[in-house]
């Protein structure tokens, strides 16, 4: 069939010498704008027509402009299981299902671009361009599913006790329409880059009920007519300002490249013929320049969102202002201004931190218990994985790692010695300790992301060996000095010259003394001081010194990169001995057998409510709508 979209672009590109991907890519992110425009102005109460909308304009970016018919395909399957799955599969292991086919399916994409398709360097850029597009579709879809199964199969008790707020705010207890879940998964302004956000959020913005909080003055007026106001509110302005910010990155990016590549670094006889300094921040520029082209996609697919409305949230009546956050995706002042690993990585793609959070991280772990090794484990493989199949993406996630591991060490063992007794209040030369975590960090960080550049195992030891693994050296004297055989020592010399462990030492030195000395006051100080050094010694083998003991809503996981710091061998056998405890139990329950009758049930239910469906349409003289369709919830939870 013949594209008229794809042979104009095709005589553009050939008559003025352009990019073709760059302008297509171009041509779906900055379209959107005038798009949302249109989407934004449809009439708040007919869903069906929004929905219409956004899968059309969807279409016409994969057929149209990017010609991409086996893209879509891609998208379809996977989109399409995760309903059918979802519907009818009713089962605790439904959502674990779905997450092992949509990552499997983008596992055979990843492994199809980067041993067949790199081959052929003419359809490299489309392939990595669906392949991205799937990468946000897995976390909607996989999200999706947990959200459904919290919303649907979980008892009142349960829902309370095992899920966190975020997930019991985000649960899904209406299966939606199939007009609905499309519209949801091909929303056209986040296709190609993201980010990615909840199917509660997307519901609630399309229903309008999310702008419920908005006082009326606050609701566009009609300047023709008396009609009702628009509920979703005005903000051009908001979303024009991140256009202007993802202008600059766009334009820095074009620039740049030129002159900082990874070219440069791969090439020894040039980079070398440099001084070590002079490489070192070479490769930092390096992250730099890398970065820039996702602060401009992301930036400006929030900009599109906050346009259509779906940014909105919340309305702060103190300020008088509207919150345009809730699909922020990169917070670009806040990673390059980062004072150390843990800041970076929280300002860095925080969706994709989020659905690693709770879409891998706290579903792993037993219910109602704290994650450990195995949630770690499975949530640093998922988020590689996802990245891709190349090595890079391994080599950075591992160093990232370490890199937490020696954060925590720096932190708890130099920062107290730049604040006062308090623990809290600066000292004079405080702002040298925060400039020295800056400097590090974007010295360290362009260190690390060489292999993400790089990709290849090859390449990337080339990389890091023309610095000559000066981050890999010093982590390694970092877990010497605090992990080796004088890491008493040395945590002992530091404690010596932080003011307020010299308070803590004079007080329990006085405090002995006391206890030495005295009758019953001695006693109860001594008992005091036995208590505390048995608590600082439980809560110091877990936690650093500035967190708190905490709850399942505060565990983090950026990236998927765990901490090492906190490993013990010990849990890691408990951790594996549960899962072999588990799998036996599950397996003389007979559990096999079980799933395989569900999976029966499943196939039953489908093909008569289809066949009912079908009835219905043929008895009432229509077609059958392929927007009325929406099953019936699940009421009750099935084994």
């Amino acid at each position: 069939m013949r594209n008229l979209i794809d042979e104009g672009i095709t005589r553009l590109c050939d008559r003025y010498g352009l990019d073709g991907f760059t302008i297509r890519f171009a041509i779906c992110i900055m379209g959107s704008f005038p798009l949302n425009w249109v989407l934004k102005r449809l009439p708040d109460k007919r869903v069906n027509v929004k929905c219409f909308y956004i899968i059309s304009i969807a279409f016409v970016y994969l057929f149209g402009v990017l010609n991409l018919a086996d893209g879509f395909r891609t998208l379809f399957i996977s989109s399409t299981f995760t309903y059918l799955i979802t519907r009818f599969f009713h089962s605790s292991f439904m959502p674990h299902v779905n997450f092992v086919f949509c990552m499997g399916h983008l596992a055979l994409n990843h492994l199809y671009a980067y041993y067949i398709v790199a081959a052929d360097n003419s359809d490299i850029n489309t392939q990595v361009n669906i392949t991205s597009s799937q990468m946000v579709m897995v976390m909607k879809l996989t999200s999706f599913a947990w959200s459904y199964y919290d919303g649907t199969y979980l008892s009142k008790e349960e829902f309370e006790t095992q899920l966190t707020k975020h997930q019991q705010d985000r649960a899904v207890k209406k299966h939606p329409s199939l007009l609905q879940f499309y519209a949801y998964v091909f929303f056209y302004p986040t296709l190609l880059t993201g980010p990615s956000f909840d199917y509660s959020d997307f519901l609630s913005w399309l229903n309008c009920t999310v702008f419920s909080d908005l006082p009326e003055s606050k609701k566009p007026q009609n300047r023709y007519h008396t009609a009702p106001h628009r509920e979703i509110p005005k903000s051009g302005w908001a979303a024009f300002f991140k256009v202007i910010q993802g202008a600059a990155w766009m334009v820095l990016y074009s620039i740049l490249p030129q002159y900082i590549n990874i070219g440069t670094v791969l090439n020894t006889k040039v980079f070398m013929s440099h001084n070590f300094f002079w490489r070192i921040h070479y490769m930092w520029l390096l992250g730099f320049v890398t970065r820039l082209k996702y602060y401009a996609a992301w930036t400006l697919a929030e900009g599109s969102c906050i346009l259509c409305g779906l940014g909105y949230n919340g309305y702060d009546k103190k300020t008088g202002k509207i919150k345009w956050d809730r699909v922020k995706n990169i917070d670009p002042w806040g990673v390059e201004t980062a004072k150390n690993t843990r800041e970076c990585l929280e300002a860095w793609n925080m969706n994709t931190n989020k659905w690693l959070k709770y879409s891998v991280y706290l579903r792993v772990a037993k219910k109602g218990q704290k994650p450990g090794f195995r949630s770690t484990l499975f949530t640093f493989l998922t988020s590689a994985f996802w990245h891709g199949c190349s090595a890079g993406y391994y080599l950075t996630f591992a160093t990232g790692a370490l890199y937490q591991a020696c954060g925590k060490f720096y932190r708890r063992n130099f920062r107290p010695i730049f604040l006062q007794k308090d623990g809290v209040t600066p000292r004079k030369y405080k702002w040298v300790y925060d400039y020295l975590g800056d400097y590090t960090i974007k010295l360290s960080f362009g260190y690390m992301i060489q292999p993400f550049v790089a990709l290849n195992f090859k390449d990337s030891i080339r990389a890091w060996k023309s610095a000559y693994f000066y981050c890999h050296v010093i982590i390694m004297i970092s877990f010497f000095m605090f992990r080796g055989p004088y890491a008493k020592q040395v945590t002992r010399f530091l404690k010596s010259l932080q003011p307020q462990e010299i308070e803590k030492q004079k007080q329990s030195k006085a405090e002995k003394e006391i206890s030495q000395g005295a009758g019953s006051l001695g006693d109860i100080i001594k008992d005091k001081m036995e208590y505390e050094k048995q608590t600082e010694t439980q809560t110091s083998a877990q936690y650093s010194s500035e967190d708190e003991l905490d709850p399942l809503e505060r565990q983090e996981m950026n990236l998927g990169i765990p901490n090492i710091d906190d490993a013990n061998w010990d849990d890691v056998k408990d951790d594996f001995k549960k899962f072999i405890g588990e799998y036996n139990d599950w397996k003389e329950k007979k559990g096999l057998e079980i799933e395989e009758e569900n999976l029966s049930k499943a196939f039953k239910s489908f093909r008569q409510e289809i066949a009912d469906t079908a009835n219905n349409a043929a008895a009432s003289g229509r077609k059958m709508s392929f927007s009325k369709y929406s099953p019936k919830p699940v009421s009750k939870k099935e084994d």
